[in-house]
């Protein structure tokens, strides 16, 4: 009888050690998924991080730049106004020049001034300040202020004018 209690007992331990083993599997098994989600959730935390922090850029960017688009009103109006003796001069060259300049290096950083003067009235890119005409497609006839985009975003609408044909 020893050896068949023995034996049970052998069976019994080693169930013991199989059910032991089985809660050890299902615990590590239960960390690696909690591992797996706090890997998912920080990959997916960076990541918007990221779309966070160039969104904000961006948004930075536009504003100091609608901070200086007056400046570059004022010194359009400045050059179209000049009068006729200072056309030669030097110094008005200068100006113009650093006009240029401001507007290349606008460009550089992705603004475009958007290009309103006889195209279609499109109010996602133009506000329009005056309609005159009696036809059906409204075309854009003046421009009073030019409108600027940073890549794909408006910074500032066209003030125009436009006119029905």
């Amino acid at each position: 009888m020893s050896k068949a209690k023995n034996k049970k007992q052998k069976t019994e331990d080693a169930s013991t050690q199989v059910a032991n083993d089985r809660s050890v599997v299902a615990g590590e098994l239960e960390l690696v998924a909690d591992l797996q989600r706090l890997q998912a959730e920080f990959i997916n935390y960076k990541n918007r991080v990221e779309v966070e922090k160039a969104t904000l850029s961006q948004f930075s960017k536009a504003q100091t730049i609608k901070e200086l688009l007056p400046v570059i009103d004022d010194l359009e109006r400045a050059l179209l106004h000049q009068p006729e003796s200072l056309k030669n001069d030097k110094w008005a060259s200068g100006v113009s020049k650093i006009h240029d300049r401001l507007i290349k290096q606008l460009e550089k950083i992705g603004v475009t001034k958007i290009d309103a003067l006889n195209k279609p009235f499109d109010h996602n890119l133009h506000e329009a300040v005056e309609v005159s005409g009696d036809g059906s497609e409204q075309v854009v006839s003046e421009v009073l202020q030019n409108g600027y985009m940073l890549a794909s975003q408006v910074i500032r609408h066209s003030v125009v004018k436009v006119e029905n044909r």
